[in-house]
């Protein structure tokens, strides 16, 4: 836990990064979540380059579909066993690495992109519980979904009601999070507010 009274260096040291874009392994290309593990290793959702970049590569095979290409991965989360979820948004999936694999495994969508519960359309932000259920931002159809460990197909756990401003409604949502009575947090970028689901 962070103290309440802590306070930050207000030099930051590159720890990734800084020389220019591109895609050399010293190099990133909009880089857009990361995550560091209990091992302070640091995991990079590099956005330009389709790929995620920590102390293994998964993806950096090109912008593609297949099982070890990536296109425009946008967040993404380690678990307990070291595996990474990536938000393979332009291909409407997620995508699962175990630890020194060389192909990801689809954990949700990959259907096409569509509002069907076995589809997701730009998947974002993502959060892994400790059993292996996975909730997922499908932010154009406005809703956070929740996939179970094999499911193939997922469940709206709120939203899914169109684009909106409503207390049911989202406009473009990008991240999540729970706290640890199990509430859920949405950023809802487009109105330009975070909501939170109290937990029944």
């Amino acid at each position: 836990n962070i103290r309440a009274d802590a306070k930050w260096t207000q030099n930051g040291v590159t720890i990734a990064g800084g020389n220019g874009y591109g895609r050399a392994t010293n190099q990133l290309n909009s880089p857009f979540g990361l995550f560091v593990d209990d091992d302070q290793t640091v995991v990079i959702a590099d956005w330009g380059n389709h790929r995620i970049i920590q102390w293994k590569n998964a993806g950096g095979n090109g912008q593609g579909d297949e099982l070890n290409q990536l296109n425009s991965s946008t967040y993404l989360v380690v678990d307990r066993d070291h595996s990474v979820y990536v938000s393979d948004s332009w291909n409407n999936r997620v995508m699962k690495w175990v630890e020194g694999a060389t192909e990801g495994i689809v954990v949700a969508g990959e259907q096409g992109r569509g509002s069907a519960l076995t589809q997701l359309y730009y998947p974002n932000g993502l959060f892994v519980d400790t059993l292996g259920t996975l909730y997922v931002v499908d932010q154009v159809n406005q809703r956070v979904m929740r996939w179970t460990q094999g499911a193939t197909q997922g469940t709206v756990i709120v939203g899914g009601n169109g684009q909106g401003a409503g207390a049911n409604e989202f406009n473009y949502p990008t991240s999540l999070s729970f706290d640890r009575l199990g509430n859920l947090y949405v950023v809802d970028m487009g109105n330009n507010r975070v909501q939170r689901f109290s937990i029944e």
